[in-house]
């Protein structure tokens, strides 16, 4: 995960009686709305009772949801809740509490009830981020049974019973979004790695190019050479370079710049260290070299990069 910055927040329990559909905002809305300051927004939804279908505005992805699932969209694309067969949804602002100070949402119809908690991360939106590009608009991440679905359910049992005190400044509530993802994107990568062709999640699960890109990952600062991150992966180096440039669309040393400089990207915005400094830490010997190397992947030099953050 050292890829994201996550912070976030549950913001609602919604109970809503059929029938009834509702449409997001389309993601600049939702930026504005949650007050996200320009970060990627990757929302989140977790059924606890009853099911309902959601799908992306423009009908890219679909997918039937109940009891146990929690539909993760990472680039908080515009999307539809409900039932299919009602012509127009409802625009969720209209339904919204205003402001959102009362976190539970009661709506619809009268019938049967579909209930949810609903959050969202904030992710820093770096020039770089092989683990968000990989990931499909919606995921479906059925959770009822196992571990994984005990402890979730655990944990919303703990943020209902937060939401209902008034004021809400809990650490381990605001922590809860970023572990939720955490842990549903393992499950994910599980089930669906080996399935995938291309992208991140199959280079992980691929035994030459996982490796190195753990050991890539593990010691981006170490001054590593095609030769000896081929040894590490217990490769020769054109079938490392070949698997890499499969599955990533890239050759290793391009990739490894490019997370360097997302490390930098992020290092210049969240710490006070001098540009030596940030150049050490993400393996370059020289701030020049640094320098050059941040303007002509980034398009910035890194002075104007902090200063722009």
């Amino acid at each position: 995960m050292r890829c994201l910055m996550l912070s976030g927040s549950v913001f609602l329990r919604a109970h809503l009686s059929a029938p009834w559909a509702y449409e997001s905002p389309a993601p600049h809305e939702m930026n504005a709305m949650l007050d996200a300051k320009g970060d990627r927004i990757i929302v989140f939804h977790v059924i606890t009772a009853g099911r309902c279908r959601i799908e992306l505005s423009d009908g890219r992805a679909a997918a039937e949801l109940e009891a146990g699932d929690i539909a993760i969209l990472p680039f908080c694309d515009q999307h539809r809740m409900g039932d299919p067969r009602i012509e127009r949804a409802v625009p969720m602002c209209e339904i919204l509490p205003a402001p959102l100070v009362t976190p539970v949402l009661t709506w619809g119809g009268g019938g049967a009830v579909m209930s949810m908690l609903c959050g969202y991360l904030r992710c820093d939106d770096l020039p770089f981020n092989p683990m968000l590009a990989s990931l499909p608009p919606l995921m479906r991440v059925p959770t009822a049974g196992g571990p994984l679905g005990h402890w979730i359910q655990a944990s919303i049992q703990y943020a209902i019973h937060t939401l209902g005190r008034q004021p809400i400044h809990d650490p381990l509530l605001q922590r809860l979004p970023e572990l939720l993802f955490t842990e549903c994107l393992c499950s994910f990568a599980a089930k669906r790695a080996t399935g995938q062709n291309r992208g991140w999640l199959a280079g992980l699960s691929d035994p030459v190019v996982g490796r190195a890109l753990g050991y890539m990952h593990r010691e981006p600062e170490r001054p590593w050479t095609l030769k000896e991150l081929a040894r590490h992966a217990a490769s020769s180096r054109s079938v490392l370079d070949a698997r890499f440039r499969e599955l990533l669309g890239c050759a290793p040393m391009s990739y490894l710049t490019a997370f360097r400089l997302q490390l930098a990207s992020r290092r210049l915005r969240t710490t006070a260290d001098s540009m030596v400094e940030v150049a050490n830490a993400v393996g370059y010997g020289s701030e020049a070299a640094f320098s050059r190397a941040f303007k002509r992947h980034v398009g910035k030099s890194p002075s104007a990069w902090r200063s722009a953050g």
